[in-house]
């Protein structure tokens, strides 16, 4: 459900007034920051109360708000070397900062989850040397779930706004501590009740909400990494800019694929056979000037054809027997 959300996020509207480098950039250091003070803050908290009160979940959430830290610098990192003009190796620039970050972000996330519940089981096979927990880590639990709420809703409006896959990411990132802050709290109350097991059963089910986390944006980063196309949604929205171009009668063979959160385009585009290259030429340029005007669009490169007349290029392949 979160992964459906975090790809929905980014794609709200196909036609938006899309924010400029620097502006996307200024945001994701403003929210980042913000959410290195708050998991500064937590994980010290979290980690130390855990060990005083003896609570293998709380400590886990700890480590959990260590991870976020830790991937808050990889964002950061990824913003400062995205925002690069493109140069002689990188002809598109150096979008892919980003989509990069969100893989080492998931894997980074996989494998604390994966810590986590190795740790938790190897606590269950032995049930009855789990501790009673310290009341106050119920106080620091309960506080740590506000604080994470309010971080998610901050950075997801900003992501949204600037409509930046990697600060989704990184927001979804917020709202995953936030529900294991929750199961958390509920584990500690198990064990104050006398429940001891209930600590070590909530750090496993965060360790299991942390791995699948991790294993969606790594999945995710990875297809965006081998050129996968952008939704139907914007492809067709960009189709129809290309046939609202004055001079263009159809559009065939419209092929994108993701750089960061931009799109490269390949379209060919349908004129009339009898004008002048030069008249197709300002023609071609008119669709690419409206395009990358109007969508998420670095570079869109036309191949123009003869309106309703064969071309080589689309001759009927003949099969061979």
């Amino acid at each position: 459900m979160m992964h459906n959300d975090m790809h929905n996020d980014t794609h709200d509207d196909t036609e938006d007034d899309y924010k400029t480098a620097a502006e996307r950039n200024a945001a994701a250091a403003r929210s980042t920051w913000t959410s290195v003070v708050v998991n500064l803050a937590l994980t010290a908290l979290q980690i130390s109360v855990g060990i005083f009160g003896k609570s293998q979940a709380l400590i886990a959430d700890g480590i959990h708000s260590l991870s976020d830290l830790v991937a808050d610098f990889v964002v950061l990192f990824a913003s400062h070397h995205s925002k690069k003009d493109a140069d002689e190796d990188h002809p598109y620039g150096h979008q892919r900062f980003e989509t990069a970050a969100s893989l080492i972000l998931g894997m980074l996330l996989l494998a604390v989850g994966i810590g986590m519940l190795w740790s938790a089981f190897r606590k269950l096979e032995s049930p009855e040397s789990v501790p009673q927990v310290h009341s106050i880590a119920l106080w620091v639990a309960g506080s740590a779930l506000i604080s994470k709420e309010l971080l998610f809703r901050y950075m997801l409006k900003i992501a949204q706004k600037v409509k930046s896959s990697m600060l989704v990411a990184n927001a979804w990132h917020a709202r995953s501590d936030a529900a294991s802050s929750l199961v958390v709290a509920l584990g500690i109350i198990g064990n104050l009740a006398g429940y001891p097991i209930l600590d070590p059963i909530a750090a496993l089910i965060v360790g299991f909400m942390v791995a699948k986390m991790g294993w969606e944006f790594s999945w995710e980063a990875l297809h965006d990494l081998m050129d996968r196309a952008a939704d139907d949604q914007e492809v067709q929205a960009i189709r129809q800019t290309l046939l609202e171009t004055p001079g263009v009668i159809d559009v065939h063979d419209v092929h994108t694929r993701k750089m960061g959160d931009m799109i490269v385009v390949d379209a060919h585009i349908e004129v009339d056979a009898t004008i002048t290259v030069e008249a197709g030429h300002d023609i071609a340029v008119e669709a690419r000037q409206r395009v990358m005007m109007r969508h998420r669009v670095l570079n869109l490169m036309t191949h123009i054809d003869p309106w309703k007349r064969p071309d080589r290029d689309h001759r009927e392949q003949v099969s061979k027997p």
